[in-house]
């Protein structure tokens, strides 16, 4: 039994640091992939529009786990819109307006939002990640179907704040670290292994014939659910412990290779 979905996080794992992956080396195997009847899932925490910008040539034949599993697309149609209720979503918003360390960013289905009143690095940082962003003067008014929050934060604090924000709203959305000074609100029970397990109930894949790539907490669900699931070399020791097996670098193409291997059928992926 082959191989017949292979699931990458983005970045720190599909992507070097400096936000590039080699398209030349990934068409080809692209291509392969394609001949063997693999499909290719992008899973990450970033927003839809950005993520199909590093794909334009495919994004029309692949799919997304976009949000970290709050919105499913497939071949350009939507699977699946996580949302979050309105009341649960003022509630939220409530509670980290009276946090001043913390940055907001609400990320919806037509755009993402952030507050004026930011200073420009963080405008500058948010629209890296999302491509469509509005800043407006509240959240208290916006018509949107919301699937998650996008929280900045320096990266010492992560540890103390997610403890805290798991006591405080932690029945309404789950805090899980992204990695790099971030961390992101989920809707309970949504998260990329959820938006995996939908493309696999469509496609007919078992957790067995799936390969999946992660480096951060958010990718914790995905490795332990599928049946061949890496850690890349730069994980943190938490997400190390519910892969299987460990990549190279993402500075160092480590996902390439392993789909190499993937597409040869070498160990761990012989028949």
């Amino acid at each position: 039994m082959g191989i017949k979905l292979i699931a990458v996080d983005m970045d720190g794992t599909f992507l070097s640091d400096q936000k590039t992956y080699n398209r030349e080396r990934f068409m080809a195997q692209y291509q392969q992939m394609k001949e063997k009847g693999i499909r290719f899932v992008v899973a990450s925490g970033n927003q839809y529009y950005q993520l199909i910008s590093f794909f334009p040539d495919i994004a029309h034949e692949i799919a997304f786990v976009a949000e970290n599993g709050g919105w499913v697309v497939s071949e350009g149609d939507d699977v699946f819109n996580g949302k979050l209720p309105s009341a649960d979503f003022h509630a939220v918003v409530d509670h980290l307006l009276t946090r001043p360390e913390v940055e907001i960013i609400a990320c919806g289905k037509n755009s993402a939002y952030t507050l004026k009143r930011y200073d420009d690095a963080l405008k500058e940082m948010a629209a890296m990640y999302y491509h469509r962003l509005e800043f407006v003067d509240n959240f208290s008014n916006i018509n949107d179907i919301f699937f998650k929050f996008g929280l900045n934060i320096s990266e010492d604090r992560i540890p103390e704040l997610q403890a805290e924000l798991h006591e405080a709203i932690g029945d309404i959305m789950v805090p899980v670290h992204t990695g790099y000074g971030s961390i992101d609100l989920i809707i309970p029970g949504v998260h990329k292994a959820t938006g995996l397990r939908l493309l696999q109930q469509r496609w007919g894949i078992n957790d067995d014939e799936v390969a999946v790539f992660g480096d951060g907490g958010n990718d914790i669900e995905m490795l332990r659910q599928a049946g061949f699931s890496y850690a890349m070399e730069n994980a943190k020791e938490v997400v190390v412990s519910a892969a299987k097996y460990r990549a190279g670098s993402n500075n160092k193409e480590g996902v390439l290779d392993v789909i190499d291997r993937i597409l040869r059928s070498e160990a761990p992926f012989t028949h």
